[in-house]
């Protein structure tokens, strides 16, 4: 498929890891990628290894990475050093902030059950659109932060 053994253009690429030309373009610009060599004609040339760096990348934003933080792994790699050691670090990290947004999470929607609850006893309430939610008193952080307001 390469133009020689182990070489492929852009859009072999693209076929190949279901990445975008334009995404492909983009990553080389932002540093995700080395630059490719290109042919007399200017097309791109990329070698094996970009399947393996695309793989990565992918891999990578599913478990939550940015593209930043991707580029910085890359760029410890590409100094001879393992990103290992960040990685863990940065997992631990967001499984923490997960587990503080779980548990926002959960206490507004035990709040927001025990209102509904109190909504269903309650039937109709008058109020200037409805008496029912003028007349909630949740204001749990995570109500809050679901409409980008602050208290």
């Amino acid at each position: 498929m390469g133009t020689t053994v182990g070489t492929y253009k852009i859009g072999e690429v693209a076929k190949l890891s279901g990445v975008g030309i334009e995404t492909l373009r983009f990553y080389e610009k932002s540093g995700l990628l080395d630059r490719p060599s290109r042919t007399a004609s200017g097309y791109r040339v990329y070698d094996a290894a970009i399947i393996d760096r695309l793989s990565f990348i992918k891999k990578a934003q599913v478990l939550g990475f940015t593209l930043d933080e991707i580029r910085e792994l890359i760029d410890h790699k590409r100094a001879g050093e393992s990103p290992c050691g960040h990685v863990r670090a940065k997992v631990k990290s967001r499984l923490a902030e997960l587990d503080e947004r779980i548990r926002q999470m959960t206490l507004y929607r035990d709040e927001l059950a025990a209102e509904l609850k109190q909504w269903e006893k309650k039937g109709e309430a008058a109020g200037h659109v409805c008496g029912l939610i003028e007349g909630s008193h949740i204001e749990h952080p995570a109500a809050v932060q679901k409409f980008g307001r602050k208290r």
